[in-house]
């Protein structure tokens, strides 16, 4: 098998090449492996390297050295080949897919990923396109989640801090906008809405966990949809959705499953997809049909939110189908 490191030398807050081809250097030091590493040239690279190790017909691991953007790229350049898997050495800001693993620290400490399990883990499908391994989103928190990148960049401003100047800055644009979001072809949902969030992982925008029951691996998508509410609304309420306590809010969020899930807006609207920021009107989310191969440390776990799903009253649980 060849190992293939892709590093995005703009993820994080300083160029990380020279300190992954160091510690790539160390770890297989002694080992009977094959390596390479490759530094992307700009945006959208990570994947078009990965689709050429892809084509080459062995048995490939690539190695997304950067952030969720860079994961989301190599991922891409990676569906749809059997010959392919895919994991994260991360590098980034926020790093949130891996957030979902029991332990997300693992990631950094590259012996265990050389020595990692393999999962088969679903993928969102948009609109027949891009595929996103993590969390998709429209609308108010589409935009603030997209646009932190930006402030973390700023001097002294942490993920946190970031957030925050994000949070202000949308909500000063305006929150709600009409859409018509229809599920599974079924149940259609319209009128003005504040966001919807679209849910594979768990974590996204560096400290967003709105659906902590969400799962990579069980073929269903968690959506919620959040009703028109107020600034004032925004700044008491968006704090226990950021902490995925939508419970507490059910007047204004809804919790729905599905597999797929049609959104339909009178206007470009914001769409998150792991983090890269889309203008839409008209736009469809499903599980895609292929899985994405995904290598994560021996032992770690994805699916530890299973007693807190049954800790959840039966009169709440009847509201996520």
């Amino acid at each position: 098998m060849n190992h293939l490191f892709l590093v995005n030398p703009a993820a994080g807050k300083r160029d990380a090449t020279a300190a992954c081809r160091a510690a790539v250097a160390d770890a297989f030091a002694g080992l009977r492996a094959s390596w390479a590493l490759r530094v992307s040239e700009g945006p959208g690279h990570c994947e078009v390297l990965a689709r050429e190790a892809c084509q080459s017909g062995g048995e490939v691991r690539l190695y997304a050295c950067g952030g969720d953007g860079t994961l989301n790229e190599v991922v891409n350049g990676a569906v749809g080949c059997p010959n392919a898997a895919v994991t994260h050495f991360p590098t980034g800001s926020g790093n949130d897919f891996i957030k979902t693993a029991s332990d997300p620290a693992a990631f950094r400490r590259l012996p265990l990923l050389l020595d990692g399990d393999e999962g088969r883990f679903d993928l969102i499908r948009v609109n027949g396109g891009r595929c996103a391994l993590n969390i998709c989103s429209m609308g108010f928190d589409a935009r603030i989640g997209t646009e932190i990148a930006r402030y973390k960049r700023l001097p002294l401003v942490t993920g946190r801090g970031a957030y925050v100047i994000s949070a202000l800055v949308n909500t000063v644009r305006g929150i709600a906008q009409p859409y018509e979001i229809t599920l599974d072809g079924g149940e259609t949902l319209s009128g003005k809405r504040t966001l919807v969030c679209i849910a594979n992982g768990r974590w996204y925008g560096g400290s967003f966990n709105p659906i902590p029951e969400a799962r990579p691996d069980d073929g269903i998508l968690d959506v919620l949809v959040v009703e028109p509410v107020s600034r004032l609304t925004v700044a008491r309420v968006i704090g226990k959705y950021r902490r995925g306590l939508y419970r507490q809010y059910p007047e204004l969020i809804t919790a729905r499953r599905c597999r797929s899930l049609r959104i339909r807006c009178d206007r470009p609207s914001a769409v998150n997809v792991d983090g890269e920021l889309l203008r839409e009107t008209d736009v469809t989310f499903r599980i895609a049909d292929e899985k994405i191969r995904f290598v994560y440390p021996k032992g770690l776990t994805w699916s530890g939110t299973s007693e807190e799903i049954r800790r959840i009253p039966a009169e709440k649980r009847e509201n996520i189908r």
